[in-house]
Protein backbone atom coordinates (compact mmCIF):
# COMPACT_ATOMS: atom_id res chain seq x y z
CA UNK A 1 0.00 0.00 0.00
CA UNK A 2 1.49 2.90 -0.96
CA UNK A 3 1.06 6.39 0.80
CA UNK A 4 0.53 10.01 -0.87
CA UNK A 5 2.18 12.21 -0.08
CA UNK A 6 0.09 15.37 2.00
CA UNK A 7 0.73 18.90 -0.07
CA UNK A 8 1.54 21.74 2.10
CA UNK A 9 1.61 25.24 1.27
CA UNK A 10 4.69 27.48 2.36
CA UNK A 11 4.06 29.49 4.75
CA UNK A 12 3.62 32.72 2.93
CA UNK A 13 1.26 31.68 0.46
CA UNK A 14 -1.49 30.16 3.54
CA UNK A 15 -1.05 33.87 5.17
CA UNK A 16 -1.47 35.32 1.79
CA UNK A 17 -4.96 32.97 1.33
CA UNK A 18 -6.22 34.28 4.72
CA UNK A 19 -6.04 37.47 3.90
CA UNK A 20 -7.63 37.23 0.63
CA UNK A 21 -10.58 35.35 2.58
CA UNK A 22 -11.09 38.28 4.95
CA UNK A 23 -10.84 40.79 1.83
CA UNK A 24 -13.83 39.24 0.49
CA UNK A 25 -16.04 39.28 3.37
CA UNK A 26 -15.16 42.72 4.16
CA UNK A 27 -16.43 43.28 0.21
CA UNK A 28 -19.10 41.84 0.54
CA UNK A 29 -20.19 44.00 3.37
CA UNK A 30 -19.76 46.61 2.17
CA UNK A 31 -21.55 45.73 -1.42
CA UNK A 32 -24.60 44.94 0.83
CA UNK A 33 -24.47 48.55 2.44
CA UNK A 34 -23.88 50.08 -0.88
CA UNK A 35 -27.19 48.43 -1.62
CA UNK A 36 -28.65 49.81 1.17
CA UNK A 37 -27.55 53.09 0.59
CA UNK A 38 -28.61 53.10 -2.54
CA UNK A 39 -32.45 52.11 -1.42
CA UNK A 40 -32.67 55.73 0.23
CA UNK A 41 -29.93 57.56 -2.27
CA UNK A 42 -26.69 58.70 -1.44
CA UNK A 43 -27.17 62.12 0.10
CA UNK A 44 -28.94 62.93 3.23
CA UNK A 45 -31.43 66.27 3.42
CA UNK A 46 -30.53 68.43 6.57
CA UNK A 47 -33.89 70.80 7.33
CA UNK A 48 -32.65 73.58 10.58
CA UNK A 49 -35.90 74.07 11.91
CA UNK A 50 -35.26 76.74 14.37
CA UNK A 51 -34.78 76.32 18.22
CA UNK A 52 -35.73 75.07 21.94
CA UNK A 53 -34.14 77.24 24.22
CA UNK A 54 -31.18 77.75 22.46
CA UNK A 55 -30.74 74.61 20.81
CA UNK A 56 -30.82 74.22 17.23
CA UNK A 57 -33.29 71.64 15.92
CA UNK A 58 -32.96 69.90 12.17
CA UNK A 59 -34.82 67.46 10.65
CA UNK A 60 -32.22 64.77 8.97
CA UNK A 61 -34.22 62.50 6.22
CA UNK A 62 -33.04 60.19 3.03
CA UNK A 63 -32.84 62.33 0.47
CA UNK A 64 -34.32 60.28 -2.43
CA UNK A 65 -37.02 58.75 -0.66
CA UNK A 66 -37.69 61.26 2.65
CA UNK A 67 -37.36 58.25 5.08
CA UNK A 68 -35.86 59.28 8.71
CA UNK A 69 -32.59 58.06 9.43
CA UNK A 70 -32.59 55.60 11.64
CA UNK A 71 -28.29 55.14 11.81
CA UNK A 72 -26.28 57.17 13.70
CA UNK A 73 -25.81 61.01 12.22
CA UNK A 74 -21.85 62.22 12.69
CA UNK A 75 -22.77 66.10 11.83
CA UNK A 76 -21.41 69.28 13.66
CA UNK A 77 -23.59 72.55 13.99
CA UNK A 78 -21.95 76.19 13.92
CA UNK A 79 -23.17 79.69 13.81
CA UNK A 80 -22.14 83.12 13.38
CA UNK A 81 -23.93 86.33 14.48
CA UNK A 82 -25.56 88.27 12.08
CA UNK A 83 -22.84 91.49 12.31
CA UNK A 84 -20.00 88.24 12.01
CA UNK A 85 -18.60 89.16 15.49
CA UNK A 86 -18.74 86.09 17.22
CA UNK A 87 -19.40 82.61 16.53
CA UNK A 88 -20.93 79.47 18.78
CA UNK A 89 -20.72 75.88 18.67
CA UNK A 90 -19.29 73.63 17.38
CA UNK A 91 -21.67 71.38 18.90
CA UNK A 92 -22.80 67.89 18.18
CA UNK A 93 -26.17 66.44 16.83
CA UNK A 94 -28.00 64.44 19.31
CA UNK A 95 -31.38 62.43 18.60
CA UNK A 96 -34.48 64.91 19.40
CA UNK A 97 -37.05 62.41 21.68
CA UNK A 98 -40.29 62.08 20.23
CA UNK A 99 -39.34 63.39 16.63
CA UNK A 100 -39.36 61.15 13.59
CA UNK A 101 -35.98 62.24 12.35
CA UNK A 102 -35.83 65.12 14.42
CA UNK A 103 -32.28 66.00 16.08
CA UNK A 104 -31.23 68.57 18.41
CA UNK A 105 -27.68 70.34 19.22
CA UNK A 106 -26.05 69.47 22.18
CA UNK A 107 -24.94 73.09 22.94
CA UNK A 108 -26.96 76.15 23.15
CA UNK A 109 -26.88 79.32 21.39
CA UNK A 110 -27.00 82.88 23.68
CA UNK A 111 -29.14 85.62 23.32
CA UNK A 112 -29.22 87.11 19.37
CA UNK A 113 -29.86 86.07 15.83
CA UNK A 114 -27.48 83.28 14.03
CA UNK A 115 -26.85 81.56 10.70
CA UNK A 116 -27.11 78.52 11.43
CA UNK A 117 -24.73 75.39 9.39
CA UNK A 118 -25.66 72.02 9.71
CA UNK A 119 -22.97 69.41 7.56
CA UNK A 120 -23.38 65.90 8.03
CA UNK A 121 -20.93 63.46 7.21
CA UNK A 122 -22.01 59.85 7.91
CA UNK A 123 -23.97 57.67 6.82
CA UNK A 124 -24.32 59.97 3.68
CA UNK A 125 -23.23 63.31 3.25
CA UNK A 126 -25.64 66.44 3.74
CA UNK A 127 -25.54 70.35 4.60
CA UNK A 128 -28.50 72.63 6.15
CA UNK A 129 -28.15 76.46 7.00
CA UNK A 130 -30.55 79.22 8.41
CA UNK A 131 -31.07 82.27 10.09
CA UNK A 132 -32.21 81.29 13.82
CA UNK A 133 -33.19 83.90 16.53
CA UNK A 134 -32.83 83.29 20.18
CA UNK A 135 -34.81 86.02 22.16
CA UNK A 136 -33.82 86.92 25.84
CA UNK A 137 -35.51 85.16 28.41
CA UNK A 138 -36.13 87.74 31.52
CA UNK A 139 -35.99 86.21 34.74
CA UNK A 140 -39.29 86.00 36.62
CA UNK A 141 -40.07 88.87 38.92
CA UNK A 142 -39.48 88.32 42.33
CA UNK A 143 -41.96 90.46 44.92
CA UNK A 144 -40.12 93.57 46.84
CA UNK A 145 -39.83 93.12 50.46
CA UNK A 146 -41.24 95.90 52.30
CA UNK A 147 -38.34 97.56 54.46
CA UNK A 148 -39.82 100.42 57.43
CA UNK A 149 -39.26 103.90 56.10
CA UNK A 150 -37.08 106.30 58.43
CA UNK A 151 -39.17 108.93 57.57
CA UNK A 152 -42.54 107.15 58.23
CA UNK A 153 -44.21 108.92 61.23
CA UNK A 154 -44.80 106.64 64.31
CA UNK A 155 -48.59 105.47 65.21
CA UNK A 156 -50.09 108.24 68.10
CA UNK A 157 -50.30 106.98 71.52
CA UNK A 158 -53.66 106.67 72.35
CA UNK A 159 -54.86 108.93 75.42
CA UNK A 160 -54.98 107.59 78.43
CA UNK A 161 -59.02 107.57 79.90
CA UNK A 162 -59.48 110.46 82.10
CA UNK A 163 -61.28 108.84 85.60
CA UNK A 164 -64.92 110.82 85.58
CA UNK A 165 -65.32 113.32 88.73
CA UNK A 166 -67.93 111.28 89.68
CA UNK A 167 -65.63 108.09 90.15
CA UNK A 168 -62.64 110.09 91.57
CA UNK A 169 -62.77 108.58 95.41
CA UNK A 170 -64.18 111.11 98.07
CA UNK A 171 -62.09 112.25 101.15
CA UNK A 172 -62.28 109.62 103.55
CA UNK A 173 -64.33 111.26 106.97
CA UNK A 174 -62.20 112.37 110.09
CA UNK A 175 -62.49 109.06 111.90
CA UNK A 176 -61.01 107.06 108.84
CA UNK A 177 -58.44 109.28 109.00
CA UNK A 178 -57.16 107.91 112.39
CA UNK A 179 -55.52 105.55 111.32
CA UNK A 180 -52.25 106.46 111.74
CA UNK A 181 -53.09 108.17 114.99
CA UNK A 182 -52.05 111.65 114.33
CA UNK A 183 -55.46 112.78 113.60
CA UNK A 184 -57.04 110.86 116.09
CA UNK A 185 -54.84 111.45 118.87
CA UNK A 186 -55.17 115.74 117.86
CA UNK A 187 -58.56 115.55 118.17
CA UNK A 188 -58.62 114.13 121.65
CA UNK A 189 -56.24 116.60 122.88
CA UNK A 190 -58.22 119.76 121.62
CA UNK A 191 -61.50 118.03 123.73
CA UNK A 192 -59.86 117.21 126.91
CA UNK A 193 -58.70 121.11 126.81
CA UNK A 194 -61.50 122.43 126.43
CA UNK A 195 -63.18 120.35 129.24
CA UNK A 196 -60.05 120.96 131.49
CA UNK A 197 -61.10 125.06 131.04
CA UNK A 198 -64.84 123.98 131.94
CA UNK A 199 -63.89 122.85 134.93
CA UNK A 200 -61.43 125.34 135.83
CA UNK A 201 -63.97 128.11 134.85
CA UNK A 202 -66.50 126.20 137.24
CA UNK A 203 -64.25 125.76 140.06
CA UNK A 204 -63.14 129.68 139.97
CA UNK A 205 -66.77 130.58 140.02
CA UNK A 206 -67.69 128.53 143.02
CA UNK A 207 -64.19 129.98 144.91
CA UNK A 208 -65.56 133.80 144.13
CA UNK A 209 -68.80 133.08 145.36
CA UNK A 210 -67.65 131.43 148.25
CA UNK A 211 -65.29 134.50 149.59
CA UNK A 212 -68.18 136.95 149.14
CA UNK A 213 -70.13 134.72 151.16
Amino acid sequence: MTTRPRLTLPQPLAFLGFALLLLLQALAVALALAGSAQAHGDTVKVVVTGQREGRVTADVTWENDGDAVEEAVAATVNAVSADGTRTAGPWRLVRDAGRAGGWVSDGPLPPGTWTVTVDVGFPSLGHGQREVSVPVVDPAPTAPVPTPSASAPLPAASPSPTPSPSASPSPAPAADRTADGQDGDTGWWTTAGVAAIALAGAAAGIFLRRSRR
